[in-house]
């Protein structure tokens, strides 16, 4: 099955075609059937989605399971804990510039 992701304009978020929009959640996702470059063109020309394209996936007992791991790791998020990665020793690191 051929499923569309890309992400959301606005936030950035990774986000999956339903069918019917869009949904911050991988299991939300349908076969986009024959024709994925229609959806896509006609979604990016509303300004609803940017970098779009489509992916191998496979449904099973969990769910939806994109083919290949990028896309699985888009799909479930960071592949580190927040509360182990290393944290700036200032601050305000977070607002240098570079």
């Amino acid at each position: 099955m051929k499923v569309l992701t890309g992400n959301d304009l606005k936030t950035g978020d990774v986000i999956w075609w339903t069918g019917e929009g869009w949904s911050r959640h991988v299991n939300d996702a349908v076969d986009a059937g024959e024709h994925p470059e229609a959806i896509l063109a006609r979604e990016e020309a509303a300004q609803r989605v940017v970098g779009s394209y489509a992916i191998d996936a496979s449904v099973t007992g969990e769910g939806v399971r994109p083919a290949h791991i990028k896309e699985r790791i888009r799909a479930l998020g960071p592949t580190v804990r927040l509360d182990l990665s290393l944290k700036p020793a200032d601050p305000a690191a977070g607002n240098w510039v570079i």
